[in-house]
């Protein structure tokens, strides 16, 4: 699927040795493209070796189902408005499990109806760091109960990096594909 965005296009034949050895990097590691945020950040190769590898455990490495974190991206997704973002991961997280009610309710800025608890645990985080930029005691304590405290600072960890690649994406305005987008774009963009 093509990937489109405002940044001046990549010309392999004027990388310079520092692109070549992060786009080496990513392209043969588990992701095997340069989809998403990739595609601005190997325009500066430090942040984008730095911020690979931070991705690649957020979406690989944590202690959390994958289920989870697909949720967790989602939730971003929507909340930042981020096309591509959600271009990407709506099918991953469809394939992971998460019900498609809970993907359109997302989409559409609807409050969720969950089946698992799990899956409103992580969203009602997210709506709390988001919204109050806070976590209170009592959710905190839950979600520890629920996920554990090594999980739970993963937990955060993929809200942060996600939100990072949200931002990432829409202010180079990365688009996968030709079909219509999730989300509306705001007048003047």
């Amino acid at each position: 699927m093509s990937i489109e965005s405002r940044l001046s296009p990549l010309n392999e034949a004027h990388m310079a040795p520092e692109q070549r050895r992060v786009l080496d990097t990513i392209l043969s590691g588990p992701r095997g493209n340069l989809d998403g945020p990739f595609l601005a950040w190997i325009h500066s190769p430090e942040l984008a070796d730095h911020a690979q590898r931070l991705g690649a455990f957020c979406r690989y490495g944590t202690r959390l189902e994958l289920r989870l974190t697909e949720l967790a991206i989602l939730f971003t997704a929507a909340w930042w408005q981020s096309q591509a973002e959600w271009q990407i991961h709506e099918p991953i997280a469809r394939e992971a499990g998460v019900a498609e009610a809970v993907i359109e309710a997302l989409r559409e800025g609807r409050e969720p109806t969950f089946e698992r608890d799990d899956e409103a645990l992580v969203v009602r985080l997210g709506e709390s760091l988001y919204t109050s930029r806070r976590v209170d005691e009592a959710l905190y304590a839950e979600a520890v109960a629920v996920f554990g405290e090594p999980a739970m600072v993963e937990l955060v960890g993929v809200f942060g990096y996600y939100a990072l690649v949200a931002m990432t994406l829409n202010v180079f305005e990365v688009r996968r594909g030709d079909g219509p987008l999730p989300f509306a774009e705001p007048p003047g963009s």
